[in-house]
């Protein structure tokens, strides 16, 4: 299947950015490289753009999709790591960083990734496929209390003991290795009402699926803080995210690094070890228009919050 991805809330991306001909600016999501694309174009030669993914299909299409531009340098890996990956390529700080946190139209379209709970395909859902780690595993493995905590905390699902104790209940019998069986089994533990929701009912649980193989949330505060000191005076970090639970994680991380002083209003001096790294741009977040939510539904749930060094 040909890699394709519409970027979501592109225009305000680009705009917040705030890109300078001569930076060095940072996708830590590069996907099909959209957000990119367009960074590129306002660099000059003495401008830099480096593209991280720990999806290799991204990193081989997007390698083919820019390769008029000698200014990208490519690495496969995760944004978690951003800290150490500048230090590797001797980068001392960037103008910008962009980080989009959802799943990229190729991966949910291309049935045989297991994201979709429209194609038929094996119990997947790795963004990396050299790791070893798979939905079949979460789902056939943990315990019923585990996969009923995931899909609440996770996928924010009000019937997860019910799915979960279904799920048990199915692989005693034979394990579950299709995605279409487990939309079968989660359809099957819910009442009827919840089966009428404008929603697919398997929503919420293959969200809380694909965030537990991926570890999309593992040390989330860690990697934002860890961006906003990879920038320099001045440099933003932009991330778009896609559910509540991100969300929350990504603004209280903004809040810490902006810093707020504790202290009594009377303290002749700060004593709370206060410290800020910058300020938050968006007090509230950025969404998709009604335009843009029109040519892409997937942009609904967007949310993009900038934080700009000082």
């Amino acid at each position: 299947m040909k890699f394709s991805h519409v970027s979501v809330l592109l225009e305000e991306c680009i705009e917040c950015l705030n890109v300078k001909k001569g930076g060095i600016y940072v996708d830590g999501t590069l996907g099909g490289g959209g957000h990119s694309s367009y960074v590129l174009k306002l660099l000059d030669n003495t401008g830099r753009l480096i593209g991280i993914d720990r999806d290799s299909d991204a990193l081989t299409h997007t390698k083919e999709r820019l390769k008029e531009y000698t200014n990208v340098t490519y690495v496969k890996d995760k944004h978690e790591n951003i800290k150490q990956i500048l230090e590797d390529l001797e980068v001392p700080g960037a103008d910008g960083i962009l980080l989009d946190l959802g799943v990229s139209s190729y991966q949910l379209d291309e049935a045989s990734r297991g994201f979709s709970y429209m194609h038929d395909a094996p119990l997947d859902m790795r963004m990396n496929r050299d790791d070893e780690f798979t939905a079949y595993h979460v789902v056939n493995k943990y315990s019923e209390e585990k996969l009923a905590d995931i899909f609440f905390l996770y996928g924010e699902e009000k019937y997860s003991r019910q799915i979960a104790r279904k799920i048990v209940t199915v692989r005693e019998t034979k394990p579950i290795e299709t995605t279409l069986e487990l939309v079968d089994i989660i359809k099957s533990a819910l009442p009827a009402k919840a089966k009428n929701e404008k929603q697919h009912p398997a929503k919420r649980v293959f969200q809380a699926i694909r965030i537990e193989v991926n570890g999309e949330l593992v040390d989330l505060e860690n990697a934002v803080c860890d961006a906003i000191k990879c920038l320099v005076p001045g440099g933003r970090l932009a991330i778009i995210t896609f559910h509540s639970l991100e969300d929350r994680i990504v603004k209280k991380a903004y809040e810490k690094m902006e810093g707020r002083c504790t202290c009594p209003p009377d303290f002749p001096k700060c004593i709370c070890g206060y410290v800020s790294y910058g300020k938050i741009l968006t007090k509230k977040p950025i969404v998709a228009t009604e335009q843009e939510l029109e040519n892409n539904p997937r942009s609904r749930s967007a949310k993009l919050r900038v934080f700009e060094r000082r």
